[in-house]
């Protein structure tokens, strides 16, 4: 199976919810979060981590996980800035049906404090 790897910059609370999931799905979205947007580049998920996560709850975590590819590409690339800040924007009542296509763990890669 061909499968695109993301990354998600993530906060404590939403980190907490991926754990009980046993790290095998994204938690429901807030009403003030209509999108779900994991992000291409490693090096972005670490920059939003670092950078607003921190400041924002005192630590910042970046997950990596994989996804079936022909599923992904549903959802068209978004730029989001710079040519390197790109993100998948995935509808928040898409959310449970992105989950059921994830292949493999969801894995916690960095955390900044």
């Amino acid at each position: 199976m061909e499968t695109v790897v993301l990354w998600r910059p993530t906060g404590p609370a939403e980190l907490r919810l991926v754990e009980e999931s046993g790290w095998r799905r994204w938690p429901p979205r807030l009403p003030e979060q209509p999108i779900f947007y994991p992000v291409l580049s490693e090096e972005y998920a670490v920059k939003i981590a670092r950078d607003w996560n921190v400041p924002a709850s005192g630590v910042g975590y970046v997950t990596r996980f994989a996804i079936d590819a022909p599923f992904a590409a549903r959802y068209p690339v978004r730029q989001a800035g710079g040519r390197t800040i790109r993100e998948l924007w995935v509808p928040a009542e898409e959310l449970d049906e992105f989950n059921d296509h994830l292949v493999g763990p969801i894995e916690l890669v960095h955390e900044f404090r």
